[in-house]
């Protein structure tokens, strides 16, 4: 059996590279003009590059704060999904899949989050959905 890193065995992390690849094949239909096609570029590489380096931290401070990281930019790649449709490059139902991708992400950087800070205020679990028109 292969010897893996410890963050190759986080589903989050596992989601976040699906979430590339996905994205690979909307990157392929967006001229790289577009302000947004690097953001997401970038924002996407960021989720599970801060995930692997939050998940090798050794206090929960720094875990959280790398995880934070990733959640942000996890919601940073939705936003610009949701910019591509306002600009008609790309359509509503095209992007569904990637955001249900990046919903699962947020969810789990969440309780990754809430489970490494004891300390931490919470605001009450909203739930959160994709619309669906």
């Amino acid at each position: 059996m292969p010897k893996t890193f410890d963050h190759e065995k986080l589903i989050v992390y596992q989601k976040s590279i699906e979430f590339i690849v996905w994205l690979q094949n909307i990157l392929e239909r967006i001229p790289k003009k577009y302000a947004g096609y690097d953001q997401i570029e970038r924002a996407s590489t960021s989720v599970p590059l801060n995930i692997a380096e939050g998940n090798g931290k050794f206090t929960q401070r720094d875990r959280c704060r790398y995880f934070d990281i990733a959640r942000g930019s996890a919601l940073e790649c939705a936003a610009v999904l949701d910019v591509f449709v306002a600009k008609a490059l790309l359509e509503k139902h095209e992007i569904l899949q990637g955001k249900e991708i990046l919903l699962n992400i947020v969810s789990m950087l969440v309780g990754l989050i809430r489970s490494n800070s004891t300390n931490r205020v919470f605001e009450p679990k909203v739930q959160y959905g994709l619309d669906q028109d």
